[in-house]
């Protein structure tokens, strides 16, 4: 008999410090601060001490996310993670900065970065090693990574140069094959950024694994979810949670377990050390703490078809730029922002890539075609086809849909400005990056030579204080 405590990181989005965070209370949204390097070093080096055979896994979306981490292409963070003793990380929009640059930045790290599933185009060969075996506690544990399929799905081409992902159905159960027989390991772990809907699709369709580490979909799982024998964990987002499950391993099984999600809470003291090694790098940084603005509506991306945090960013777009429709994508990821006061990293942390509004042509079919396309790709009900995020935000536009009908179906009725949707009637479309209005949709695309943190900081500076009501553009009947 072993014992094993496996710690978890996911979705931390580049959030270095102390930030708030949204909880679902009785009444509402609720804030309050969580997170930081810092304070996860000191709950880490707390629970080392009182589980001694231990290891830890970050499961990607790491390198990008706030100003800072993006600027510097995620260069600030590699001296940050590699004090955090890590054994091993995966990928999503790690890949932001293309992918001869992420290797770059993991040829710094200590720990290697898994991944099953992203192949050389030309070669055809893996880029990252598929599994790694870990010796520890008297065990051999074997984990293997999974990237994000919809990198190259999805995301901006210059994300995928020279690469290929797959969804990991046929990768999985070879390598979980590989590691029993070959490897003879006693415990495997799945260390994944598909989501959590499409993990389990996974895990149902190919058995073999005894712990899923899940990123991607943001979940707080407060208690392991069970698919067959295999325990599936995720952590919150943004460092905001650190999750830790302690397995029971008696003869290549996990007899017992005990889970624990922790806040990472603003009374936790931090690590002074890399508080201080924190500061340090931010110090070029500190204008981000300018006051640019005051809110009465609280900012957040907390619900899935409507959201203050970009219903205010959409608002910013139509101020700046004349169209007949604004898009901006269905990102989870943005600390919120309680009302108060709006500093400037606030508005970085909405869209801190800070795009260039751009302008497109769309037919009243085209854009029938890319809501429809929308609403499957984040309804699905194959979890494999999920390409991940929350549905389009938009202005401009008022639709009802059936969340619940198949594909190509869930449309309902749509309005643009008030009017049924005309489908061979050409629209402008105002947007923020290709994920707001993807390439294969529209004509005449042109940039406008406004960017989004501006635009959002005029609009701050001419409603004193903000007020934003929901726009409730997507209606589910």
């Amino acid at each position: 008999m072993a014992t094993l405590t496996l710690f978890q990181l996911n979705d931390v989005h580049g959030y270095l410090n102390l930030h708030q965070e949204l909880f679902y209370g009785p009444q509402g949204p609720e804030y309050r601060p969580c997170g930081g390097y810092a304070r996860i070093a000191t709950l880490l080096r707390q629970w080392r001490e009182a589980y001694p055979t231990h290891l830890l896994f970050d499961g990607g979306d790491t390198f990008h996310g706030t100003r800072p981490v993006v600027d510097t292409k995620g260069e600030i963070l590699v001296p940050i993670l590699n004090e955090l003793g890590i054994a091993g990380m995966t990928a999503h929009w790690d890949f932001a900065y293309g992918p001869a640059h992420l290797r770059r930045l993991v040829n710094q790290l200590n720990y290697p970065l898994l991944a099953a599933n992203v192949y050389d185009k030309l070669s055809g060969e893996l880029v990252y090693p598929a599994y790694h075996v870990y010796e520890t506690a008297g065990l051999r544990v074997g984990v293997i990574g999974l990237a994000c399929p919809i990198v190259d799905k999805t995301m901006p081409p210059h994300f995928s140069e020279g690469i290929r992902f797959t969804d990991g159905t046929r990768e999985l159960p070879r390598h979980v094959a590989q590691l029993r027989a070959t490897e003879r390991v006693d415990l495997v772990v799945l260390l994944s950024h598909c989501g959590f809907p499409q993990d389990v699709a996974l895990l149902e369709a190919h058995p073999g694994v005894d712990v899923c580490l899940s990123s991607h979909t943001h979940n707080r799982l407060y208690e392991p979810f069970r698919v067959g024998e295999t325990l599936v964990i995720q952590s919150g987002a943004h460092g905001s949670f650190v999750g830790r499950l302690t397995l029971t391993v008696e003869a290549g099984r996990v007899t017992a377990h005990e889970h624990e999600l922790r806040e990472v809470t603003g009374d936790l003291v931090p690590d002074a050390a890399l508080q201080a090694q924190i500061d340090a790098a931010l110090i070029p940084y500190a204008h981000l703490r300018e006051a640019v603005g005051v809110t009465t509506t609280s900012l957040h991306r907390g619900t899935s078809v409507e959201c203050p945090m970009d219903d205010f960013l959409l608002e910013s777009l139509r101020a700046r730029v004349p169209a007949d429709l604004y898009f901006s994508n269905g990102w989870r990821y943005g600390a919120p922002v309680p009302s108060g006061t709006v500093r400037l990293e606030d508005l970085y942390n909405i869209v801190p890539m800070d795009p260039e509004i751009e302008l497109v042509q769309l037919t009243g079919a085209e854009l029938r075609h890319m809501l429809e396309a929308n609403l499957e790709s984040t309804y699905s009900g194959q979890p494999l086809h999920q390409m991940g995020g929350y549905v389009k935000r938009a202005l401009g536009l008022k639709v009802y849909f059936k969340a619940e009908n198949p594909k190509g179906s869930r449309l309902q009725t749509v309005y643009v400005q008030g009017q049924p949707l005309a489908p061979a009637r050409t629209y402008t479309a105002a947007f923020i990056t290709a994920q707001g209005v993807p390439p294969r949709f529209g004509r005449e695309r042109r940039k406008t030579g406004h960017h989004a943190v501006a635009a959002m900081r005029a609009y701050l500076e001419q409603h004193r204080p903000l007020a934003i009501g929901n726009h409730e553009t997507f209606q589910v009947v």
